[in-house]
């Protein structure tokens, strides 16, 4: 026979809105027992051992992000168990947080079925008197962060719109926080034009932190070099004789990247796509490598089969073309147009459309 109190755990687990598996023919776990099951729930699947030799599909990637966010939403859920039975807990408030961390991991993986209950976690916890200014922002961050991802299906010009939007507002009400200048540098390197140089210029003249300075100031020069011709020139991988000045008449892709930057390799099945569409209609695409492993790019190139041709610098010295053009991060990917100008340097969204368009310039 069902007890009343395994009944009123079950309408309670309902009505708070967690997914809690209750099994009303058991008895309940005591409080180490539940957070003994959260501790183990809550570590994130392992990824097959296989993918460390090999480049998983991307079928494979989403189905271990499914996965993912199954075991994240577990966890939640026990979590949530939780702090509903033992509010008063010690450890309820540690709970807590890891219940909105759990959240948050599902919701970033595209389960937007939990947003609701994590947004309401989120408003409770920044509430929390108990917490403390710096707790309070970080909490704050992650919104505005989870808030741009969520616009992705919309492009990165939607993302960026809302990555920005919320940085302001995080400035206003946290004045003499630093960190919200890196959210705007972070913006300013995926913009373009006079959005770009706007938001360096304001970095550049603020109390940012000296390194994040110097980024916008490297940032500004990298937006001057529009419109003019780059110097690049090199024997390749292959033995390849490059020249970028002789490659005028084409749309050149200069691709700055390393084989141990996995958004760099995420890359590489739309480039080739571009290239393989486009090269007979005269795009090209030059790889920079910052590898400092000869034998791995080797193995990458053949691997992958990539036909353009590869700059690789010696192991012992600094990729000389990532410190001309003040590379700080990749992957960078720049379009170079018919006459020999750079005109693009976030290349990335919308590659073959943007190449498109530069080839039927006259």
């Amino acid at each position: 026979m069902k007890t009343n109190s395994s009944r009123l755990l079950a309408v309670a687990a309902l009505l708070s809105g967690y997914a809690c598996c209750v099994l009303l023919a058991q008895a309940p776990l005591d409080a180490d027992a539940l957070l003994a099951r959260l501790q183990q729930a809550a570590e994130p699947p392992t990824p097959p051992t296989e993918w460390q030799s090999r480049i998983p599909t991307p079928e494979e990637l989403n189905a271990f992000r499914v996965k993912q966010v199954e075991a994240a939403i577990q966890a939640a859920d026990i979590a949530g168990e939780f702090i509903m039975r033992f509010p008063m807990h010690a450890k309820a408030a540690e709970v807590r947080e890891q219940r909105y961390q759990m959240l948050g991991s599902a919701v970033r993986r595209g389960d937007k079925s939990r947003l609701e209950q994590l947004e309401k976690l989120e408003g409770d916890l920044i509430a929390d008197p108990k917490k403390t200014p710096e707790e309070k922002f970080r909490l704050r961050m992650q919104g505005v962060d989870r808030k741009a991802g969520l616009k992705q299906a919309e492009g990165m010009a939607a993302m960026l719109e809302e990555f920005e939007k919320g940085a302001r507002l995080l400035q206003k009400e946290f004045p003499d926080r630093k960190e919200v200048f890196e959210m705007l540098y972070a913006v300013a390197m995926r913009s373009e034009g006079p959005k770009a140089v706007a938001l360096a210029k304001e970095i550049a003249a603020s109390g940012a932190d000296a390194q994040v300075k110097e980024a916008a100031a490297a940032l500004l020069k990298k937006s001057e070099r529009l419109g003019k011709a780059l110097d690049i020139k090199f024997t390749a991988l292959d033995g390849r004789k490059v020249d970028l000045a002789k490659l005028k008449g084409k749309v050149v892709l200069i691709d700055f990247w390393a084989t141990w930057c996995g958004p760099c390799v995420a890359e590489i099945p739309a480039m080739k796509a571009a290239y393989e569409k486009l090269n007979p209609k005269g795009f090209e695409i030059i790889g920079i490598s910052l590898d400092d492993d000869k034998a791995a790019l080797t193995a990458m190139v053949k691997q992958k089969q990539l036909p353009w041709p590869q700059f690789f610098e010696s192991e012992k010295d600094e990729n000389r073309f990532a410190k001309q053009y003040d590379i700080s991060s990749i992957p960078a990917m720049w379009l170079v147009d018919k006459q020999g100008n750079l005109v693009e340097t976030n290349a990335r969204e919308g590659l073959e459309k943007k190449v498109e368009r530069l080839l039927a310039e006259k």
